[in-house]
């Protein structure tokens, strides 16, 4: 989610709320000033805060449901991160090993060629010293 989107929501957020609490306090604001009776206030306000309260727990729960699925997508992510890494770095051992055991297979052609070499040129100082006694 983008830094604009996340504003956005947390703007509309704001202002959902403002809207449900001043609407709360207009509510009550109407029970206590209207022209009822005692019991019939006190029954109001009490159904208003039952109300309320359901709202809040209504609310609650889509927060706790959105903070689950929040931190299960997390979790997701971040095992697939580990799991990218951890194949990168299989794979570049890999490689390594692979260049390790070129370089080795390359010195060990490279070494017996030397021997070669050296044994060839050491008959050829043998025929001439032979030839030459």
């Amino acid at each position: 989610m983008s830094n604009i989107d996340n504003q956005n929501m947390g703007s509309t957020s704001g202002f959902a709320k403002g809207l449900f609490i001043g609407g709360l306090i207009g509510a009550a604001a109407a029970l206590l000033f209207a022209p009822k009776p005692g019991r019939d206030l006190r029954s109001d306000l009490s159904d208003k805060i039952t109300v309320v309260s359901d709202k809040t727990k209504d609310v609650a729960s889509v927060v706790s449901s959105k903070a689950t699925d929040l931190a299960k997508t997390v979790s997701t992510k971040t095992a697939d991160v580990a799991k990218t890494v951890s194949e990168s770095k299989d794979n570049i051992v890999a490689s390594v090993t692979k260049a390790s055991a070129d370089v080795a297979n390359e010195a060990a052609k490279a070494d017996k060629e030397v021997m070669d070499a050296t044994a060839q040129a050491a008959k050829d100082t043998q025929k001439q010293l032979n030839a030459n006694s």
